[in-house]
């Protein structure tokens, strides 16, 4: 039976969970409720003038020579397609996507047919001469023939290379033929406008080389394109791709969310139809191969979902950018009761903390708040054994550290340095101790390892803002709930720091202001510099 003091304590603690786990509760609500949208001109009955299609799903890897794609696996895509496009975009005729233009007959789908050319002239010469075959065969199916796919972004082919490829092509099909690249490389090679029937342009705001907001990115589309008018005036300049990815690292002020891919493409959407002039969007459906290229990003460009044979958002105007939230506050809620709990199990049979739960109260928010948003992005930043790995465990590193450093508090426990913990040292090495010293080691060396690939290689590296600021957030209540150590400062965490903090500088002026998930994780990295600051090596 517990005594009075107990009780009253007992108490304190449940109120001071039950307002936390209600601020976790509300801030999801908040993070979870729909974004009202202009209307998609899709709401009432259009259609999507085109759309980039491949059929690689799961482990289905293009790169993969093996890799053959089953004719029912195609008309699967093409029976979900037709409901709202008339006509698709693809690539290349390999693994199986020469069985494309058949199925998409029976399905009354056009198709721009691509040619993908590469530097392998065997294979350039193959694909060539499979596409003239299917344009010859699927004349009413077929309505263009793009050969090649930003060649000279590449570098793959040389432009007069390139030139006598498309002649040959044109000189065999019945059909206009064109070829696809970034805007740039149009105006820079303008000439090739006259081996082509039409110009055919990319404009991905998210991935140019200074990237825009979703909030501009339809207006970058319109500059972009009557910039390209004017310096091609006598040909139609159609936009081979445009999209936005629903998940992802953010650069600079592009976002990738489910709400901002809507706003986009209904943006563009909406603005191709009063300008009058064609847009194909990228993509069908995700491609979870090409993260091996882009990183996460790179896998979460489709508008359509095969599991709901829906679209990924509907075309109302109303978006969420956390459908689940509820199930992520609940997650976060059982964080927080695990905080608290390992709080009580470290006070121990201490007669009375009645001061202890305010503190742990607000070391547990941030921290439970984070945990549904760093469960969210595992499976979107992890495509290999490394990433998953390193995932999995920075999220093990956000739910001990709070726990640790809770039971740390209720004991008055000073963090355990890396030497204390790994040399051996008498100093606080019961449970408590160890465990919040083994999580800042692995918050530490997961820092590092993300803020050196930040600096050193950022451009398809993930941005973990939420599990590395949840720990760090629960070491710094712990630092300024306990007293300051005494004794010379160890030598490894001041390395460390210095490492951070330096790295911190150099990521936040490298991803600009404008990138605030970014910018978290610096203040993530400075936060942890300053824990590892304090430590101490005392004597023994």
């Amino acid at each position: 039976m517990l005594r009075p003091t107990q009780a009253n304590s007992l108490a304190v603690a449940i109120a001071c969970y039950a307002a936390t786990a209600l601020a976790i509760f509300f801030a999801w609500w908040w993070l979870g409720a729909p974004l009202r949208l202009p209307p998609s001109p899709l709401a009432a009955g259009g259609k999507l003038s085109c759309v980039s299609y491949a059929p690689f799903r799961g482990d289905q890897d293009p790169l993969v020579e093996t890799t053959h794609i089953d004719a029912l696996q195609i008309d699967e895509d093409l029976t979900l397609l037709s409901r709202y496009t008339d006509c698709i975009r693809t690539y290349s005729i390999e693994n199986g996507l020469d069985q494309i233009p058949a199925i998409a007959q029976r399905h009354g789908i056009k198709v721009m047919q691509g040619v993908w050319l590469s530097n392998k002239p065997g294979k350039n010469r193959q694909q060539v001469e499979t596409v003239v075959a299917l344009a010859k065969s699927f004349p009413g199916t077929i309505s263009a023939v793009i050969v090649g796919n930003e060649v000279l972004l590449r570098g793959d082919l040389s432009v007069g290379d390139l030139t006598t490829f498309i002649r040959e092509v044109k000189a065999q099909v019945a059909v206009p033929v064109t070829y696809a690249d970034v805007w740039e490389f149009w105006l820079r090679y303008r000439d090739l406008q006259n081996a082509v029937d039409f110009v055919t342009i990319h404009i991905l705001p998210y991935w140019e080389d200074f990237p825009l907001a979703a909030s501009v990115a339809a207006a970058h589309v319109d500059a972009i394109r009557k910039q390209v008018v004017a310096a091609i005036p006598n040909k139609e300049i159609f936009i081979g791709e445009v999209g936005w990815p629903s998940a992802g690292r953010m650069r600079e002020a592009a976002l990738p969310s489910p709400s901002n891919q809507a706003r986009v493409i209904t943006e563009t959407m909406t603005l191709a139809q009063r300008e009058n002039f064609r847009v194909n969007v990228i993509e069908a459906f995700n491609q979870p191969w090409k993260r091996w290229l882009e990183g996460a990003t790179g896998g979460y460009w489709g508008i359509f979902d095969r599991a709901t044979a829906a679209p990924k958002f509907p075309f109302n105007g109303i978006v969420s950018d956390h459908p689940y939230w509820l199930l992520q506050a609940l997650a976060g809620m059982l964080l927080a009761a695990i905080i608290f709990a390992s709080a009580w199990w470290g006070a121990g049979c201490k007669p009375a903390v009645l001061h202890l739960w305010p503190r742990i109260a607000i070391l547990a928010f941030a921290p439970a708040a984070l945990f549904g948003w760093t469960l969210e992005r595992i499976p979107i930043d992890s495509f290999s054994s490394g990433t998953w790995l390193r995932a999995i465990v920075f999220a093990a590193t956000a739910a001990i550290a709070p726990a640790a450093c809770a039971a740390a508090c209720a004991v008055g426990r000073t963090q355990l340095t890396f030497a204390g913990l790994l040399g051996g040292r008498r100093r606080a090495r019961d449970a408590i101790g160890v465990l919040v010293a083994v999580s800042l080691i692995a918050l530490t060396l997961l820092s590092i390892e993300t803020a050196l690939a930040l600096v050193f290689d950022p451009r398809y590296r993930d941005l973990p803002f939420a599990p590395q600021s949840a720990g760090v957030i629960a070491f710094l209540m712990l630092m300024v709930s306990t007293p300051r150590p005494a004794g010379q400062r160890a030598a490894a965490e001041t390395l460390a720091a210095a490492v951070l903090a330096v790295s911190a500088v150099y990521i936040a002026f490298n991803e600009t202001l404008a990138n605030w998930q970014a910018l978290w994780l610096c203040g993530g990295f400075i936060g942890l510099a300053v824990i590892l600051l304090r430590a101490r090596d005392a004597p023994d």
